[in-house]
């Protein structure tokens, strides 16, 4: 019996729709850069990139738990001496992009290289709620019911 190992033309790339509204980030990221990466289906291979097109909507109504929305901090560096900048997931949120965080945490979940750019091209995230990728006729995921811990009460 042979290794299987798909190729970039034999995948069915699917259009996934997530709405997330009152969903967990940690959570819902965790599910994303699952089905970014393709490990949900049989033909999985490490080095392709297998998985589907997610849509992500309502991304500025995502909630973090505890007391993460103060006490968390981004750090990035602006590549000057003492350019350390810090912000937190409410000063994201409040601004101008607030589904950067949704990015961020899908983002530092997949391993870095040219597959991890690729994967992220597969992924749009939008703050409100509509989307421009009607065409495309995105399966609706419903991930507040694939567990009650998903969805912050």
């Amino acid at each position: 019996m042979k290794t299987f190992v798909a190729k970039p033309g034999e995948v069915d790339k699917k259009w996934i729709l997530i709405d997330a509204d009152g969903l967990v980030v940690g959570r819902l990221a965790t599910l994303i850069a699952t089905r970014l990466k393709g490990k949900h289906k049989a033909i999985y291979t490490p080095h392709v990139d297998c998985g589907d097109n997610i849509i992500v909507i309502n991304a500025d109504k995502a909630v973090f738990t505890g007391n993460k929305r103060e006490d968390k901090v981004y750090y990035r560096h602006t590549g000057y001496p003492g350019g350390i900048k810090e912000r937190t997931p409410r000063q994201i949120f409040d601004g101008k992009f607030p589904e950067r965080i949704i990015e961020l945490a899908v983002g530092r979940m997949l391993a870095r290289g040219p597959l991890q750019r690729q994967l992220m091209r597969n992924l749009r995230i939008y703050k409100g709620a509509e989307h421009p990728h009607g065409a495309q006729n995105p399966a609706k995921l419903d991930v507040a019911k694939l567990n009650r811990k998903n969805v912050r009460v």
